[in-house]
């Protein structure tokens, strides 16, 4: 392809049309060549969650190729994504200009804001072009910036609301992780962006995966056997090396003096210099040329996979999140409820006498109560159920109590999955607290426990009849727990199936690894991040539980023997 088009009778290069009608100068270091930011037409229309849409030129006829750029902060993703548009408008090194598609120093403060968002840009195909398509690049957050984890997790929640909302992304050509050439290993951090965005994807999307190498040079690239070694799922060359293609992109932007008069300087030394540093440039800018060409021949050959498995995957790991959260809140609460019946029971027992003899008896027993705690400033949605104050979902995608059902809590038949009464999703609301448990004293009496299990009034109630009750109870709720550990356990085995990773947060030993991994850099906010792994760290002993099926944390009596073996209390 050539780069030009006709216009008016005559031909003109597309990069100039570009930089004359559809750009403006952006502000530039001297000694560079001047930038040009491409206009980007946002998409009024585009409705999904965390991200936001842009497109470049009129519609196209020309097929369309997808792909997601994923890496760590400081990878290069942003640099090879502005080498990308000079590559399809037909940027050469000698023109006096350079385009930018994100523009750096925005991406860079973007990256610690609190709205950071995945962004999609659909570059349509226009005479001129140097690939034969149309592109839509998918460009995500640098993962492993200052706010650690709970940044990251924003990140894939995003991506689920790209790949599973109707306006979104419905398939994809390559997945692309973008990784620095230098790296000898992956570290914690690394892993887990690998790890973190596989863990989304169905299985079928191995094949479409491949390594984008930044900062590389004609020797092979230390991170092709760190990847290997670390065990990422991609195809690979006949040499047993990740599919991969390697970039270049620091001259870029660099000075090719045919925008800058040459006769500024009579030093004839600082000349030698200068056309020395000029060569390496020409041949670097020429390397990533020869690499762009190959990136998007290899591209348009890519089968292109729907994503119709990875958003089952997507629905089934929220699903199981929620779950492993709501899990966690109730084994807490069903213990400390078994711990206020034992310690009840045994107040009865050793006072059996005296409650006889004194209906107003009186025992002090520790229980869990449901406190409100503010969350007005964390700019979260949240589910609340008002009939049970309980927590079903939080953070939350929707944000209007109309349409709570499509909470990812509700079930298909309309009622709650995880508040403790089922409830239907029309009493679940979006509100500036959430349901927290502290414990407490509280005063009971034999008169008010015997009302409670009562039936009809003028029953007599034993003191081994009221023990027989709270062992009912007892009973009952560690059947409810069962159900939820198995519920999990299904959960769990059917992403083993269909996910291309696990998720890594499901791993203790490799939460232990990201835990060390942060002390030892002890970057800063290190201790918040910490503290963030230990959180996760407590969900992933659940998971691991429901995994195994195996209740330790419960009694181990005869009766319960009997419910783990039928699922119902005797």
């Amino acid at each position: 392809m050539s780069g030009f088009f006709k216009e008016g009778g005559g031909s003109i290069k597309l990069s100039d049309a570009v930089k004359i009608k559809v750009s403006k100068p952006l502000e530039t270091p001297p000694g560079f060549l001047p930038v040009y930011m491409v206009h980007l037409e946002k998409n009024m229309t585009f409705n999904v969650d965390g991200c936001k849409s842009f497109s470049i030129g009129e519609e196209s006829s020309k097929p369309n190729r997808t792909i997601m750029l994923m890496g760590a902060t400081g990878a290069g993703k942003t640099t090879l994504i502005n080498g990308m548009i000079n590559y399809i408008l037909g940027v050469k090194w000698e023109d006096p200009y350079r385009f930018n598609l994100v523009n750096e120093t925005q991406s860079t403060s973007q990256a610690h804001s609190q709205t950071s968002e995945v962004t999609v840009y659909k570059i349509n195909h226009q005479e001129g072009f140097q690939i034969p398509f149309s592109l839509t690049i998918v460009d995500t957050p640098g993962f492993g910036d200052t706010r650690g984890i709970e940044r990251d997790r924003e990140t894939v929640e995003q991506l689920r609301n790209l790949f599973t909302s109707p306006h979104g992304v419905s398939e994809i050509d390559a997945v692309c992780f973008v990784a620095q050439a230098a790296l000898a290993r992956l570290t914690a951090a690394q892993r887990y962006v690998f790890d973190s965005v596989l863990s989304i994807f169905g299985k079928d999307v191995a094949e479409n995966i491949r390594v984008l190498v930044t900062f590389a040079d004609s020797q092979r690239p230390s991170v092709l056997e760190a990847i290997n070694a670390a065990g990422v799922p991609c195809p690979k060359t006949k040499d047993g090396l990740p599919v991969h293609f390697k970039f270049n992109n620091s001259a870029l932007f660099a000075n090719n003096k045919s925008a800058v008069a040459e006769s500024m300087s009579d030093d004839d030394d600082d000349d030698d210099n200068d056309d020395d540093e000029e060569d390496f440039n020409q041949m670097f800018w020429e390397m990533g040329t020869k690499s762009m060409k190959r990136f998007f021949a290899a591209l348009n050959k890519i089968e292109t996979k729907s994503l119709t498995l990875t958003k089952e995957v997507l629905r089934e790991r929220k699903q199981l999140e929620i779950s492993v959260e709501n899990l966690q809140l109730q084994v807490k609460l069903g213990l400390a409820k078994l711990e206020e019946i034992k310690e009840t029971r045994e107040k009865i027992k050793n006072c059996k006498a005296e409650i006889s003899r004194n209906e107003s008896f009186e025992f002090e027993v520790s229980v869990k109560i449901p406190v409100q705690k503010d969350i007005s400033n964390r700019g979260n949605y949240i589910t609340n159920c008002k009939q049970c104050h309980y927590t079903c979902h939080y953070p939350c995608q929707i944000a209007n109590d109309a349409d709570k059902r499509g909470c990812a809590a509700m079930g298909p038949d309309g009622y709650c999955t995880e508040c403790p009464g089922k409830c239907i999703w029309n009493v679940h609301y979006n509100q500036k607290y959430k349901w927290v448990y502290k414990e407490v004293k509280e005063k009971r009496t034999i008169k008010e426990l015997r009302k409670k299990y009562l039936k009809a009034k003028g029953e007599k109630m034993t003191v081994q009849a009221l023990v027989d009750k709270l062992n009912a109870e007892y009973d009952c709720l560690q059947a409810e727990v069962v159900k939820l550990v198995e519920r999990s356990a299904e959960c769990l085995n059917r992403l083993k199936e269909i996910a291309l990773k696990p998720n890594p947060l499901s791993t203790l030993e490799y939460i232990d690894m990201l835990i060390e991994g942060e002390k030892s850099e002890a970057k800063p906010g290190w201790k918040q991040r910490v503290q963030s792994l230990m959180s996760m760290k407590e969900k992933a002993e659940l998971m691991a539980l429901c995994g195994n099926v195996f209740y330790r944390f419960l009694d181990d009596s005869e009766r319960w023997t009997r419910i783990k073996q039928t699922g119902v209390p005797p």
